[in-house]
Parts: C-alpha cells; structure tokens; sequence
C-alpha cells in the first residue's frame, strides 16, 4: 500500500477513497500525534477546523471533528473559510493545530484532508507518517469530562482574517488604499466567496464579483483560477482594471489584464519581487520558484538583479526554502504565492491584494507590469506507460537531453518530470520561438517513449 499522505494531505473521491471512516480515524490520529507532541501530561489540546463549500465538506468535516473530540480535543468550527484563513487562524489562536477540509482546485467529487502545524505551517513529513502510523491502533478513551468540546464561530473568525489581509496593504480606518480601482473577481463557487470580495471592498476598490454562489455542487465548475475564460470576458464587458480568479479553497490566484489577457503566477511573483525590492523588503533579493517556472521570469528576475532559487514542484518545497533561509516572497506558475511577511501558505486573496496595491500606487496599468516579466515559449507534454523510475539514469535519454539544452543555448530549457502518482512522465521545453520548443519537445518525448516503454 502506498503512502497515505500526497504532497498536499489526503486527497481522493469522497466518500470512496476519503472516507468518513478514514476521516474520524486521522482526527484520532492527529489529535494523538499533534494535540500531545512535546505537551505536557494533562495538557488539553485545541484545534481549528474549516472546510470549502463542496456538499461532500459536511460529513467529512463533522467525521474528523468526531475523532478530535472522542481524544480530548476542543475544536472551533468556523465553516466555509478559505486555506490560507484556517492558517491564519491556526497561528493566531494559538491552537495546537489546524485542519482543513478541501481538495483545493480538484473537481467537486473530490476531497482532501490537510493538517497544519502549531503557527499554521504544512506538517513535515514525519508527523504525516507519524498520524498514519497510529491510524487504528490502540489508544486510551477519554471519559466524562475528558472528551473535547465543539464550538461553531458565528463568524467573527473571518472577519479577523479580513482585517488582517487588508491590513497588509495599510487599509485601516480611513484609508483606502485600492479607492479608484475596478477589479473582476472570480471565486470558483469556492471558499473565498465571501472573504474574497469583502476584503478587497474593504479596501476601497470597486468590485465585480462572479461565481460567488456555492451550493456544495458547483465549485470550480468551469470556473477559477483553472478556468478563467469567464474572468477574461467579464473584465473587458465591464470595463474593469483588472481581475483575479481563486482556486476552490482560494490558496491560488491568477490575474487578467484590463485586455483580458490572462497573467499567470510567474508574471504576478515577477510584479511582486520588482515591488518588494523596490522597497527593500525582498530578503536578499532572492525569489523561490520551482523547476517549472517559466525561464523568462529567471531571466527578467536577473537583469533586474534579483536570484531566483529553485525547488521541486509543490508549494511545500517552496516554503521549505523559504522557511530555512528567511526568503519573504516565492511561489508557483499555478499562483500558488507566499507572502512570508504575512502568511504561512499560499494565498490567493492576500496576493490580489498586493498586486492591486502595487498596481495601485504605480499608476501603471496590469498589462505594462507583466510586460516586464516576459515569457519564452513553452511546450509540455505527457508520455504515459512509461518506466518513469529511469528517467534520470538512462543514458541514451540523457544524451538527448544534453543535445536539445546545447541547441537550445541560454534561451531555452529542459526539464523532465516523472509524475508522483502515474507511470508518467512530463516533458517540459522552452526556447526562443514557439515552433522550437514544439520541436524540441516532440523529439524528446520520442525518445522517452523509446527508451523508457513499459
């Protein structure tokens, strides 16, 4: 049996693969592993749940809250919250853990279980091998007074989560900061669709808001942060600066320029960093992104004087960067974008709130500020029924990597990438031109295909 944990909690159909019996045996768990690590004996942990509004979120949520209290854990509810908010949370309220109900920009039918650490940080691997490990084992049963209590927030948890987002761009009292601005906001029928908008009216800018009506059913229903056909086309009909799209637990954020033209994580991370730096902020002027970053952002990144550091895919490996070297700004293509001074995770409403400041007090229009982040062409295929475990030890296939980055020069990059949960591989190239990196690609998935069949 493979591991339990992905690289983002548990994930899978609900109610098939994420069960509520797997559900009420991890809050058993994580209540055991996280509520009782390095606390003294007596001590009664406290944890924050929330989920996004996928029908699937109720009984799932309520399956894990069962497990938390049966081991002694008092739990807060505070509903439909976003990701980034359940972090927020986490470390504010100083708990001894979080957990969030989501499978994040997957399709309604899935769902997903995430725990987060003390200070609202993703758990290392250890303490998820370590739940998994204690999953229906033996454990001592609280009684009478020593199982946990449940308490629903009537609400005051997201407004706390607001002031701190609009906070982070000095929208306090009178001040406005985003007063003048039109922006299309597109929430994927997902957790940020009431947070989402009022944070960014709260700031003073002039909303249209779109799929802001979950119904359990209808999250990320072509819509968001993976569809954002709809975003384009309602920015330009409604005149607006801007617009930005969520993800179904609102932990990733794309924009749109006032054209509609699509700008994706890379654009928003290069907009960012030239601001932080700009102003100081950007520690060591070092941005982190990953593999898959377009390389016109790394070259950008370095005639504006800035290093970029790479890591594997996943905002985990991200953060872990960031963590260990006090890196403030890094993040993904896929908007995944963490802002270290203000949040533990990624976080989509936090990130359309600084690119409307930056925006903002530029008085410089979307479009001109990703021009400055140009990207090269970029081709990614997938090779299925492969043996991905030699993608990095077969010679030939080396061979042919080396040939294609020699012909590309330093206005080119490849990069092969085994699938963590498919016998597949993703063949990444980009180059100068478009039919190039089409080339380049076709020719060396041959080769994988050749090379490394099944």
């Amino acid at each position: 049996m493979g591991r339990l944990f992905g690289t983002d909690g548990v994930r899978g159909l609900a109610n098939r693969d994420v069960t509520a019996e797997l559900a009420l045996g991890l809050g058993v768990a994580s209540a055991n592993v996280l509520g009782r690590t390095g606390q003294p004996e007596g001590h009664r942990p406290r944890a924050v749940i929330g989920r996004d509004p996928r029908a699937s979120g109720e009984f799932l949520g309520a399956a894990v809250t069962a497990g938390l209290a049966s081991a002694g854990v008092n739990v807060l509810d505070v509903g439909v919250l976003p990701t980034p908010a359940v972090a927020f949370l986490t470390s504010t309220l100083d708990v001894d853990f979080g957990v969030m109900i989501s499978a994040s920009h997957n399709p309604m039918a899935d769902n997903g279980i995430k725990f987060l650490a003390r200070g609202g940080i993703k758990l290392e691997d250890s303490l998820e091998d370590e739940i998994e490990r204690q999953l229906g084992t033996a454990w001592d049963r609280p009684l009478g007074a020593g199982v946990g209590r449940v308490r629903t927030d009537t609400g005051s948890a997201g407004a706390d989560y607001v002031e701190h987002l609009i906070g982070s761009i000095g929208a306090t009292g009178d001040a406005l900061p985003l007063s003048g601005l039109r922006i299309a906001v597109d929430c994927a029928n997902g957790a940020a669709s009431d947070v989402g908008p009022a944070a960014l009216r709260a700031a003073g800018a002039d909303v249209v808001v779109m799929n802001a009506s979950p119904d359990g059913r209808n999250i990320n229903e072509k819509c968001g942060s993976n569809h954002p056909e709809q975003l384009q086309a309602v920015v330009v009909a409604s005149e607006a600066d801007f617009g930005v799209a969520f993800d179904g637990d609102a932990d990733r954020c794309i924009a749109v320029d006032h054209r509609g033209v699509l700008v994706d994580g890379d654009q928003i991370m290069g907009v960012l960093a030239l601001a932080e730096k700009d102003k100081g902020r950007l520690h060591e002027d070092t941005l982190v992104v990953t593999v898959m970053s377009n390389l016109g952002l790394i070259l950008a990144m370095r005639e504006a004087g800035i290093r970029t550091v790479q890591t594997g895919v996943g905002d985990r490996y991200v953060l872990e960067e960031m963590r260990a070297n006090g890196y403030t700004l890094g993040g993904e293509q896929s908007g995944h974008i963490i802002l270290s001074q203000f949040a533990t995770t990624g976080d989509g409403v936090l990130t359309a709130l600084q690119l409307a400041a930056r925006i903002q007090e530029s008085g410089t229009k979307l479009a001109d500020l990703a021009g400055a982040v140009p990207k090269l062409p970029q081709t990614l295929l997938n090779v299925p029924g492969v043996d991905k475990a030699r993608t990095a030890t077969d010679a030939v296939l080396q061979e042919a990597v080396a040939a294609a980055e020699s012909r590309l020069g330093e206005t080119g990059r490849v990069v092969l990438r085994s699938s963590g949960t498919e016998p597949l591989v993703r063949v990444m190239v980009e180059a100068a031109t478009q039919a190039s990196a089409d080339a380049v690609a076709e020719s060396l998935a041959a080769v994988v295909r050749d090379r490394l069949a099944l």
